[in-house]
């Protein structure tokens, strides 16, 4: 009988989920049911969206209210993105994903029975506040249920995000039909929390704690106990390395010591992850807030077209999101993402420079354009290479600012380009919004980071106050 390995660490753990071949059994489970939280998020912003016209002349909203509306949720992830982030670092990765079910949960049945404004936006409040806690955990634990030569799957989550959105355009079309009439939104908004109850419940079911960050907690035996629930693999705890004994003898890393992510080698990935992450989701929010309206003027001036033509659109961002997994293999993170930021520049200043004066097949392409090089490029990389570019003891907060900077893009992307479009009009905004992708290119080709093409890895011992590795260990170490 082959002796079981032995658990003293961080490392061992690593080590030991490395060397899998595969995700299966219980593991690829869990895998997507953390994956659905993302799809969770993903569906509510879209459930608000698909019905925003009826609910806008149902409640006689004003175009200030309906900015509101649309920019409460990722505010109030601006601010819950480190606090999730800091939660997973303090109590573990699952318990925080559980809360933010609870809050969806809330916020949706809120939102789906408000009788005014006021509640409606007190209900996209507790929806911004689950979609800041969980989007920043769920990467973290992604990346840490991963095998290292499977890194490219975390990708897989833009995907997942616009086939969320399809769904929910795609029941709004149902609801519809089934004559609904003004309060479609009601059903739109409250079937993502039926969406979120089902996954509060079977997460409590089947996820399991992170072994790494059980690992290092000193939690060793726990640690061991879970790689076999999860994986299958039979280990055994060991004595505790210096590592684990001095990770678990320091002060616990809260919200006070983000400044580790901004020294040292640190500083570069910050950088590098925050700068994709802000860019992509100001182009995606402020160019996605428009796609009605492209859709109105290709398809035709209906409530049913324009939905089906939103659900086209977003056909080819699913194909672009899980392109972006192999792309991102391939061509690695960094320039994956430099080349879709090249394809969204390009795009955006056609679109600016041709709108409502080309045919009808290239006012059709020129958006594909727009979502494919975004989906495949930028649009996952963001969340995906902070995920791999922090050790054990930072990930989720790293994450976690990550999704901060991000959020403070959607913001932008929804509030303050209606306004540049009030002024300028369509075609000179997409112009004036060019300069992002411009600017995102640029960056990703000046910093060199790449955690899934070098050979230093995030998981090496961290030097005293630095919050950088000193070392570059083995892969095994990631």
């Amino acid at each position: 009988m082959a002796q079981r390995p032995s658990v003293k660490g961080v490392a061992d753990v690593v080590g030991l989920i490395d060397g899998l071949g595969k995700i299966s059994g219980r593991a690829q489970i869990i895998w997507f049911l953390v994956f659905g939280g993302l799809f969770l998020d993903a569906y509510s912003n879209a459930a608000l969206s698909a019905g925003l016209g009826p609910m806008t002349a149902q409640m006689e909203l004003s175009s200030t209210q309906v900015s509101i509306l649309t920019a409460t949720a990722p505010a109030l992830a601006i601010l819950f993105n480190p606090v999730g982030g800091w939660l997973a670092t303090r109590v573990g990765r699952v318990p925080p994903l559980l809360i933010a079910k609870v809050f969806a949960i809330a916020g949706a049945l809120l939102a789906a029975f408000a009788g005014d404004f006021t509640v409606v936006w007190l209900g996209r409040v507790l929806v911004g506040i689950a979609y800041g806690i969980d989007f920043a955990v769920a990467m973290a634990l992604l990346a840490e249920y991963t095998p290292a030569k499977m890194g490219g799957r975390l990708n897989l989550w833009q995907a997942v995000w616009y086939v969320a959105t399809t769904s929910n355009l795609a029941l709004a079309l149902v609801f519809f039909h089934l004559d609904a009439g003004a309060d479609i939104w009601r059903w739109s908004v409250g079937s993502a929390g039926v969406v979120a109850a089902l996954l509060l419940l079977f997460q409590w079911l089947m996820l399991a704690e992170s072994p790494t960050w059980l690992a290092s907690k000193g939690r060793l035996d726990e640690a061991v106990r879970n790689l076999d629930t999860i994986y299958r693999i039979k280990a055994v705890a060991g004595a505790p390395d210096e590592a684990t004994l001095a990770a678990t003898a320091a002060p616990a890393i809260g919200l006070r010591q983000a400044g580790l992510l901004f020294k040292g080698a640190y500083l570069p990935r910050t950088v590098l992850s925050s700068v994709i992450s802000l860019g992509q989701s100001m182009q995606y929010f402020a160019v996605g807030w428009y796609l009605p309206l492209i859709s109105l003027s290709i398809f035709g001036e209906s409530f049913e077209k324009a939905t089906v033509g939103s659900m086209v659109f977003n056909a080819f961002g699913i194909a672009g999101g899980l392109l972006s997994a192999y792309v991102g293999r391939r061509m690695g993170l960094r320039l994956s993402s430099a080349a879709g930021f090249a394809g969204v520049f390009v795009a955006l200043v056609a679109m600016g420079l041709t709108f409502e004066k080309v045919p009808l097949a290239v006012a059709f392409l020129l958006p594909v354009l727009f979502i494919l090089c975004h989906a495949a490029g930028p649009g996952a990389n963001g969340k995906s290479i902070a995920a791999l570019s922090y050790s054990s003891d930072v990930r989720a907060l790293g994450t976690g600012v990550t999704g901060m900077v991000g959020s403070f893009g959607s913001v932008v992307g929804l509030y303050v380009f209606p306004q540049i479009k009030d002024a300028l009009g369509l075609a000179d905004t997409f112009l004036a919004l060019s300069v992002v992708p411009l600017l995102g290119m640029l960056v990703c080709l000046a910093i060199k980071w790449d955690p899934t093409k070098d050979h230093a890895t995030p998981d090496a011992t961290t030097a005293a106050g630095d919050g950088a590795p000193q070392s570059a260990p083995s892969p095994a170490a990631r």
